[in-house]
């Protein structure tokens, strides 16, 4: 009897051991399944958290600035922090702060059906001129805006205000005529509050501006702006236009403008205009040079003329030995010409950008 029971215990033991074999493989390959079912689970629903993030980006301007006339300085010109990010599919959002003085610069719904007709609402850079929305601060061949757009578009108007070019309303824009990327023709039009960043509207008119851009060939654009306004509780007018021309493509960078204007003057019935253009040159040497020069002049009040007439001549080198940080140096010879209480002089500015 032992010798039958001892030959089926062992049959029965290589029987289970076999199946246990066999199962251990399939229960494994369900094991590793499951995981990465999970796993994918897990990525999905980051993915969908992810994409409702904002992007982050931003940079520091920082330098120093020595005048002739206006003393020396270290400073901190700009520090910005930039978020961005789709809420659902063509609608997006945008938040800009400036962390120098802090306040914030951009912030706006946009939603972009289609090519030809998008929308923005909120604070945002008025769409005025070639270089004002064009070239962001970190683009720009030489340290500073042009003077003539300075004075003539909320950076440091003759009106007084002083808005980093932007203000709060609604935006519509688009363009027509698709080729290699871009529209040959590009128009915005905007109502505005007409009183900066972030300031309640101080009467019952809007500010209006629209801007007409065409692009014959990749890399030249002409273009031409109109802004009519009024400003303050007494309604006084602000009137802006501009026309222009760019080319950068290659190595070359040619960009000039012509301004005009008429502002009204608060507790008074006058008005008085203002004209002024610039010229700039650059040209690129390689990846991480470029040289450029600017030609600068503007009447404050035409009707006095050369009593009111600045001149500025600026020439510039950039340094860009990486793809986040510029080295700019900048000298600027400044022509007052007779205006009262200021007188010309050398202006020597030195300006580091870091990005991320």
């Amino acid at each position: 009897m032992k010798k039958f029971i001892l030959p089926l215990l062992m049959l029965f033991s290589t029987s289970v051991f076999a199946q246990s074999a066999e199962q251990e493989p399939q229960n494994s390959s369900a094991q590793l399944e499951a995981r990465i079912a999970n796993l994918e689970k897990k990525s999905t629903t980051w993915d969908k958290i992810a994409a409702h993030l904002p992007s982050i980006s931003g940079y520091i301007q920082t330098g120093y600035k020595w005048s002739e006339f206006g003393g020396s300085s270290f400073e901190v010109k700009r520090a910005r922090l930039n978020l961005k990010g789709n809420i659902v599919p063509k609608f997006s959002y945008r938040i800009q702060l400036e962390l120098t003085s802090p306040k914030i610069v951009d912030t706006y719904l946009q939603y972009s059906p289609w090519t030809q007709l998008n929308f923005k609402l909120g604070m945002f850079k008025i769409p005025f001129s070639i270089e004002s929305t064009g070239s962001v601060p970190l683009d720009l061949e030489v340290i500073d805006y042009a003077m003539p757009l300075s004075r003539l578009m909320g950076y440091n108007d003759v009106s007084g205000l002083k808005a980093a070019g932007r203000d709060t309303g609604l935006n519509l824009f688009g363009g027509f005529l698709k080729r290699d990327g871009y529209s040959i023709i590009n128009y915005d039009f905007a109502v505005l509050n007409g009183q900066g960043i972030n300031v309640k509207d101080k009467n019952d008119s809007k500010d209006f501006v629209t801007r007409l851009r065409i692009t014959p060939f990749k890399g030249f654009t002409v273009s031409g702006s109109y802004y009519w306004g009024e400003y303050g509780e007494q309604y006084e007018k602000r009137e802006r236009y501009t026309a222009g021309a760019a080319f950068d493509r290659g190595h070359l960078v040619l960009r000039g403008e012509w301004f005009g204007g008429t502002t009204g003057v608060p507790d008074s019935q006058a008005e008085f205009d203002s004209d002024g253009w610039y010229m700039l040159a650059g040209w690129r040497i390689g990846d991480k040079f470029m040289p450029a020069l600017r030609y600068e002049t503007f009447t404050a009040n035409t009707t006095v003329g050369s009593a009111t007439r600045q001149s500025n001549i600026i020439a510039g080198m950039t340094w860009q030995p990486i793809k986040h940080f510029r080295f700019q140096l900048n000298y600027s010879y400044e022509d007052c010409g007779s205006q009262s209480g200021k007188r010309s002089g050398n202006t020597v500015y030195v300006m580091c950008s870091a990005s991320f």
